[in-house]
């Protein structure tokens, strides 16, 4: 047996080097690693021998990715070449348009440990226009009030905790907690920035579907993205024209829409629930437990379901904490817990999303930003008397949103903050809604999203007692574990 490296990510600066010192351009494209792979199903040689091939024939390669993904349709020999891509000056909205790429890999600049300064987009369409004005004095507006939200919020938590503002480390997650709440104020105008790593294929439809979005400065981005990829490696970015799919099927469902629902009245705020269980998986925890058999068994499913059935509610959580004795806060549940299907509608502030968008193995269908759910306002902001200037400067920004969404309804929802709230429809099993909750619910995660956890986990612990039997956050794992075993886990995060 053999593990040979055959390649890794190279920061630009050194690719340019290499060029620079002679290494020709087309030596230094990942599509070489496609193509070399791509034969190994047809070619019995060695896979570093076609790997050798391809860097001395690198047009011949090109021509024969084109022919295996083009004309033969395997797509996946494109996911062999890799890129990575700075994103700067982008804006809190288009992000979280970008980031809902499953399969790609996001690092984002975060608002809650970073003080933000006066950035923010001009969106395209509102650039000459008397709407951009307005949007100018709203932005002001915010970096005022933003500023001065940190300011009181950081004297408060340094006069609460005087003992944290002794250490460094202490100073510095009482700023990032006057950040968190401070930013609720600020617009999805904001700027901000990532890092994104995408293999080629998953690049080539991120391309495509941005070339269908409603922004202005996504379908730019998405040039932007193709120009950069297809300069180094033209032969596996194929299909990026937007699709009439991507741009009309969403307008066309719409319609209909409109005609069923357009009678609707609008939700009041006391009516909106932060995360309801809408849907699950019908006798979970006996699904799970039929799963585990059927695993370690060669019996048919059909029959471990039978069996489960007939088990007294003892043995049935004998079993369960058969299955979970020996795991420890960072090992993932078996994954016959991903048989059960667990789906919630919530109700979430921007800020609160930004966070739950990045569970990208769930489904989340999500609707636009809507005023009508209201503002979620940080309870430090109300305890400290500053309610009354933050709603004032949502209700402007909801007077802007509304003159915007007349003359150009894609960009309305730049004017709306942080504070303002979607529904989303969140599908995931058993097995990643542990990851959720393990993360989210955990004492470092921010408020609001804690809260959301909270409520996830309660309405799963009803219909399915055993196979919940663990869902905690992080910090609380080892006495959750404790109430199940009786004892302590091996591992308690507290010690690391």
């Amino acid at each position: 047996m053999k593990a040979v490296l055959a390649g890794y990510n190279l920061d630009i600066s050194v690719i340019n080097e290499a060029a620079r010192a002679g290494v020709p351009r087309e030596r230094l494209t990942p599509e070489v690693l496609s193509a070399a792979y791509a034969r190994i199903s047809r070619d019995p040689r060695p896979v570093h021998e076609l790997r050798r091939d391809a860097l001395e024939e690198v047009e011949k390669a090109r021509n024969s990715n084109k022919n295996i993904i083009f004309k033969m349709g395997h797509h996946s020999v494109a996911e062999h070449a890799v890129f990575n891509f700075d994103i700067l000056g982008i804006s809190r909205l288009a992000i979280e348009e970008l980031e809902q790429f499953r399969l790609c890999s996001y690092t984002e600049k975060s608002q809650r440990y970073i003080t933000l300064d006066n950035d923010f987009v001009i969106p395209a369409e509102l650039q000459g226009t008397p709407l951009e004005t307005e949007l100018l004095t709203l932005v002001s507006a915010q970096s005022k009030l933003y500023d001065q939200f940190n300011a009181v919020l950081s004297q408060r938590l340094k006069e609460r905790h005087p003992q944290m503002t002794k250490k460094r480390s202490g100073r510095r997650l009482l700023e990032s907690w006057a950040k968190e709440d401070a930013r609720y104020v600020t617009i999805l105008a904001t700027t901000g920035q990532l890092g994104l790593t995408a293999n080629a294929r998953n690049l080539e439809l991120m391309i495509r579907r941005l070339a269908a979005a409603p922004l202005a400065e996504l379908r730019e981005l998405g040039r932007m993205l193709f120009d950069a990829g297809s300069a180094v490696a033209p032969s596996i970015l194929l299909f990026t024209e937007a699709s009439s799919f991507d741009t009309q099927a969403k307008r066309d469902l719409a319609v209909i829409a409109e005609d069923l629902l357009s009678d609707r009245d609008p939700p009041s705020e006391d009516e909106i629930p932060q995360a309801r269980l809408i849907g699950h998986t019908q006798k979970p925890d006996q699904v799970v437990a039929a799963a585990l058999l059927h695993n370690v068994t060669n019996a048919p499913f059909a029959k471990c379901k039978r069996t489960v059935a007939q088990m007294s509610a003892e043995e049935l959580r004998a079993l369960f904490q058969t299955a979970l004795k020996h795991m420890e806060f960072f090992d993932a549940p078996p994954r016959e817990f991903e048989h059960v299907i667990l789906t919630f509608e919530l109700t979430v502030s921007s800020s609160c999303f930004a966070q739950l968008k990045r569970h990208r193995m769930a489904t989340q269908s999500v609707q636009e930003y809507d005023p009508a759910l209201g503002l979620t306002i940080p309870p430090a902001l109300l305890e400290a008397g500053l309610e009354e200037p933050f709603r004032h400067h949502a209700a402007q920004a909801e007077e802007l949103f509304d003159r915007i969404r007349e003359q150009a309804p894609a960009a309305a929802c730049y004017a709306l903050t942080n504070a303002h709230r979607r529904r989303v429809v969140l599908t995931l099993n058993l097995r990643e809604l542990y990851h959720v909750i393990r993360l989210r619910e955990d004492f470092h995660a921010q408020w609001d999203i804690r809260a959301l956890a909270r409520n996830m986990r309660t309405a799963a612990e009803e219909v399915m007692p055993l196979g919940t039997m663990l869902l905690s956050g992080k910090d609380s794992y080892p006495e959750r574990y404790s109430q199940v075993y009786g004892r302590a886990p091996k591992i308690d995060p507290a010690d690391l």
